[in-house]
């Protein structure tokens, strides 16, 4: 018995590439590759990172309150991407240590900057020695948003990629799953001394 054309066909284009996906179905695969991250590093116990906002300083009343690093969740480093355990993206942003600051020694602005932010998260309460990380942008995973990002992650010619630095051309991005996973891989089983 024959079968319907249409079934001919669909079985014909099952085995070949059948053109770019839209930008709403790669939206769709990269939700869904996230989820399987968050799955597979919460299985193995993946090292995990702690997540701040940091707060200004500013004026309460007739006082001046320090800066510090307010407790945002916790986040998995992958690469060019902070993963957050509720399946939020970050691009990176700026880490610091909660660790005894030290003295002011005014020898350079940038210097001066990281030992207010180690003041900061000291100030926030995260354990002593914990990685933070903070003015991390979330990154909008919705079709319309990557198909416009300038940031790490973004949607051209029906592929979803990733700009692993950010004075690379677009031509030189990386397939986003083959990053994803490798940076899962690496995180859960670091080569020997790292």
């Amino acid at each position: 018995m024959s079968r319907p054309n249409a079934d001919r066909d669909g079985d014909q284009d099952a085995g070949r590439d059948v053109g770019p996906k839209s930008d709403e179905a790669l939206a769709a695969d990269i939700r869904r590759s996230l989820d399987r991250a968050v799955e597979t590093l919460s299985a193995a116990g993946a090292r995990d990172e702690a997540h701040g906002r940091y707060i200004a300083p500013h004026k309460v009343l007739f006082f001046t309150k320090e800066a510090a690093l307010a407790p945002a969740g916790r986040v998995w480093r992958l690469g060019v991407f902070l993963l957050g355990r509720d399946g939020t993206l970050y691009a990176t942003g700026t880490t610091t240590r909660a660790v005894e600051p030290g003295r002011a020694g005014y020898q350079s602005q940038s210097a001066e900057e990281r030992r207010a932010y180690r003041a900061a998260a000291l100030k926030g309460h995260f354990a002593k020695g914990e990685t933070v990380n903070f003015d991390a942008p979330e990154i909008a995973t919705d079709a319309a948003s990557l198909h416009e990002s300038t940031g790490p992650l973004f949607l051209r010619g029906g592929r979803a990629l990733v700009r692993w630095n950010t004075s690379v051309a677009d031509e030189m991005a990386i397939d986003f799953d083959s990053y994803l996973a490798e940076r899962v891989s690496l995180l859960i089983d670091p080569p020997g001394g790292a």
